[in-house]
């Protein structure tokens, strides 16, 4: 081939090598150059993880006081509910009334206003019927005694017991029926 026939960009291959190492040579990073960048990255990114760990401490500290303040005014709405009730009392102590029937009912209005608390406060009473049958979840026997009922079956209720959101606060404590 003649150099009229080759292509004018084959023309002169050391011409090609050099333009094109110039923006090579302006690509490369002298070592001190990659260490200043990677530095800068690192410092960067500590504190990144600095920030990032910080945040982390104070989320874990709200949560500890959100827990302790929860716990702490747990029973709060509760207590809202049973201030009329300590409320009824107080008033029942502070009347003269001779009267026994009237200060039965008014024990009795009291005890409605404690037991709609209680159901506010989503406390439920357990107070079995005589001939349920025992339920160790939610009974405690005290005694078994001869009856004509069914074997184990509740006789005789000694003392309700409550469930709180269906967690057994104190089982009833029942009597029941010995087998035959």
């Amino acid at each position: 081939m003649t150099q009229e026939n080759q292509n004018p960009e084959q023309e002169n291959p050391a011409a090609e090598g050099s333009a094109e190492a110039s923006p090579e040579v302006a690509a490369v990073k002298t070592p001190e150059e990659e260490i200043a960048e990677l530095n800068q990255k690192l410092g960067e990114l500590q504190d990144h993880f600095l920030r990032a760990k910080a945040e982390g401490e104070n989320i874990r500290r709200r949560a500890v006081e959100d827990v302790a303040k929860a716990h702490k005014f747990a029973i709060e709405s509760f207590a809202e509910h049973l201030v009329p009730v300590t409320d009824s009392l107080y008033a029942a102590l502070s009347t003269d009334a001779g009267d026994a029937k009237a200060f039965k009912e008014g024990l009795e209005i009291t005890l409605k206003q404690l037991l709609s608390a209680f159901e506010k406060g989503r406390m439920t009473e357990i107070n079995p019927a005589v001939g349920d049958k025992f339920d160790p979840h939610h009974h405690q026997a005290i005694a078994s005694v001869p009856s004509e009922q069914e074997a184990n079956t509740v006789v005789s209720v000694l003392q309700r017991g409550y469930t709180v959101a269906d967690r057994v606060l104190r089982p009833a404590l029942v009597t029941v029926s010995a087998p035959k």
